[in-house]
């Protein structure tokens, strides 16, 4: 595990973490209306899963930050239609379409784009703050 050594450090895990996200939300809506033959092989969402990454100081410092630990499938079952004259669909005309909530994802995106921007905001503000200090000693 890398050591956590700053703000810019924390924002930075954040911002990477948060990109993830959304980089998931964007493939389970490129997904969302895609159907097939068999229910096996449905397209089912996907969601990182974070864990919170603790500098080695925590005690004294309080200092924490998040990765994604790794991205999982949800459990939900994909929904069947039927559909007998699609091409894909089973011998009962039924088809299996995507595991995909498109407003859960819709909820998941706006959420994750503003957690995305807050840590620009930090990141933004740290600078110009150090701008100022830096200016102020000249």
């Amino acid at each position: 595990m890398a050591e956590v050594k700053n703000i810019f450090d924390i924002a930075g895990r954040s911002m990477a973490a948060q990109m993830v996200r959304l980089n998931t939300v964007a493939s389970n809506l490129a997904n969302a209306g895609v159907v097939t033959g068999d229910e096996k092989s449905a397209y089912r969402a996907m969601k990182p899963v974070f864990e919170t990454k603790f500098a080695d100081a925590l005690k004294r410092t309080g200092v924490s930050t998040v990765d994604v630990a790794d991205i999982k499938t949800v459990l939900r079952e994909p929904e069947q239609v039927y559909m007998p004259s699609h091409p894909e669909a089973d011998e009962n005309g039924n088809v299996f379409r995507a595991a995909v909530d498109e407003n859960e994802e819709m909820v998941e995106m706006l959420e994750a784009s503003r957690q995305y921007q807050n840590n620009v905001e930090v990141v933004s503000t740290l600078r110009s703050l150090m701008m100022r200090t830096i200016s102020m000693g000249k």
